[in-house]
């Protein structure tokens, strides 16, 4: 069995609980910022969460690259667990790839490429943007001169960036929070490009089919 086979059992293998705990992350980081006077012992249980899931990735990062065998070419061709490992607000998109394997549980894609993009985009919008909506709040709330006072503020100004529309009303003021902003505004900008090329492509391809269906001379 070469390498490339023993990394795809793996990573089959630990896929659905990978997502499980990038969803307990999620929860367990959305109470410790939405509910900070929450009984200290509660408070643990979210933080020993959190740090078992990053374990976890931590486990799977170091035996898949030990079974590829491929050192650091691992690193730039396993570019989303990388990320995910350095970045664990970026954890929720482990279910992005649960909702991949669970399209070709039975060897081919359900849905067609240009609907696989977009509902792919349109659930890595939802996950980043809570994600990014948390970690902006947490930064924010009561720092001074703050215009984001409430976690309602924080998702608003989450959909105004990642849309591009950046209304101004509310922006960051802190350090960290303005380096969030960056991040997010360079997500929005990808995602949005690619809804919007593959929903042309897909407008293109249609008007090719209909094109083609008339008669010559028409």
């Amino acid at each position: 069995m070469d390498d490339d086979s023993r990394v795809a059992r793996w990573q089959q293998r630990t896929e659905l609980p990978l997502a499980l705990a990038s969803l307990a992350f999620l929860a367990s980081y959305a109470v410790r910022v939405l509910a900070p006077g929450l009984h200290d012992a509660w408070q643990d249980l979210c933080l020993a969460v959190l740090l078992t899931s990053w374990a976890l990735f931590a486990v799977d990062y170091a035996v898949s690259w030990r079974l590829s065998g491929q050192r650091l070419r691992f690193v730039r061709t396993h570019w989303l667990d990388t990320v995910v490992l350095l970045l664990p607000l970026l954890r929720p998109l482990r279910i992005v790839r649960v909702y991949e394997a669970v399209q070709r549980r039975h060897g081919r894609p359900r849905l067609a490429l240009h609907a696989r993009v977009i509902a792919y985009s349109g659930l890595a919008t939802v996950l980043l943007g809570f994600a990014g909506a948390l970690a902006v709040y947490q930064q924010e709330r009561g720092a001074p001169g703050a215009s984001m006072r409430t976690f309602g503020d924080a998702v608003w100004w989450t959909c105004a960036t990642l849309t591009t529309v950046g209304y101004g009303d509310i922006t960051p003021v802190t350090g960290l929070g303005r380096l969030i902003a960056v991040g997010m505004m360079a997500i929005g900008l990808a995602l949005l490009g690619a809804v919007t090329g593959t929903f042309a492509s897909w407008l293109l391809q249609v008007f090719a089919r209909e094109d083609d269906k008339r008669p010559p001379g028409s």
